[in-house]
């Protein structure tokens, strides 16, 4: 595979799928803020499978939405094969394969993360998807040793050989989750070990600077941005305007937060909409000067108008006064 036949541009920014999150609502907050590339929030094949009620939602593609990902997990070939077909009805860029979620209640279903592991298993069930999807397909995994890039390569190898069209790694094995060393050098070893195939850099994100040294460290010019994104959209345009970026003021900070928050209560109704966007609420005020208070209020709403008056109350009362001299860049907002 040449170059030009890469899914992504080599400077690309992906918003990776995060279960409970990536939602219609949330992907068009991070569309407004500059992303183009999105997935769906990762959708177990059992419940495509079932026709679950929930699965609807999931995979649910706005017309505005000009790319969108989807991404699957499972373990049960069966289960993977009747969920593909049932994708290949619809209109998708990409499916995407997880082979890198670390969370016991999909490890215990020997999915995800734990499915990676098992590269014999793991490289079985991408197959079959990659033969049954009408769409590209791609994987999403974790790094499998931290001390022996080897392992890793044999999985990144096998998934390029049944036709991977891009490959995401997550620089961090699967007890560490979401904390600790990023192994770069195993990201960029799996660059080379493929080199046909796109390789996509991830894991630690959270500001321009930190693109910038994932990008340098791994030698992967496409990177994926998860944690780094929740309450921020504005990470994007930080990424790709770099030291140029203007901060978002605590105006605009409160418009992105409330025009998210209507959206969640049109696609779900205002009770459920506001009750499932209370984590987004605490995102959006984590680490940006709003104390205790704020965030005891925020966890309690439980409608729009309650909404509205709790960010009346924010911006009336707005961040200590010491945040915006001593906030960290990736959360920074303007007086």
């Amino acid at each position: 595979m040449t170059e030009k036949q890469h899914i992504y541009p080599e400077d690309a920014v992906l918003a990776a799928p995060l279960s409970g999150y990536t939602d219609l609502p949330y992907r068009r907050s991070l569309r407004r803020q500059g992303c183009f590339y999105c997935f769906t929030e990762m959708v177990d094949a059992a419940s495509i499978a079932y026709s679950n009620s929930g699965s609807e939602e999931l995979l649910t593609r706005g017309e505005d939405e000009e790319f969108l990902a989807v991404q699957l997990v499972g373990g049960d070939p069966e289960l993977l094969r009747t969920a593909v077909e049932s994708i290949n009805q619809r209109n998708f860029d990409v499916l995407d394969f997880n082979l890198g979620c670390p969370v016991p209640k999909v490890a215990k279903k020997h999915a995800g993360a734990a499915l990676g592991r098992d590269v014999e298993k793991a490289l079985e069930c991408f197959g079959l998807i990659a033969q049954c999807s009408r769409f590209p397909v791609t994987a999403k995994i974790r790094i499998l040793d931290e001390n022996d890039p080897e392992p890793t390569l044999q999985l990144v190898r096998g998934l390029a050989a049944l036709g991977a069209r891009a490959i995401t790694v997550h620089g961090r094995v699967m007890s560490k989750f979401y904390s600790g060393k990023v192994f770069s050098d195993i990201i960029g070893a799996c660059a080379a070990a493929v080199p046909h195939v796109q390789i996509i850099a991830n894991g630690g994100i959270m500001s321009y600077h930190d693109a910038q040294e994932l990008r340098r460290s791994s030698g992967c010019s496409a990177v994926m941005v998860a944690r780094g994104m929740m309450g921020n959209p504005w990470i994007f345009r930080e990424i790709a305007e770099g030291d140029d970026f203007v901060p978002p003021s605590v105006e605009q900070w409160a418009e992105e937060m409330t025009q998210h928050i209507e959206e969640m209560c049109q696609y779900y109704g205002d009770e459920r909409g506001v009750t499932i966007a209370r984590k987004q609420l605490l995102d959006y005020l984590r680490g940006r000067g709003f104390g205790g208070e704020s965030k005891n209020r925020a966890s309690l709403v439980s409608n729009l108008s309650e909404f509205y008056q709790v960010r009346d109350w924010l911006l009336e009362r707005g961040p200590a006064e010491s945040y915006f001299y001593n906030q960290p860049r990736e959360r920074r907002l303007r007086p």
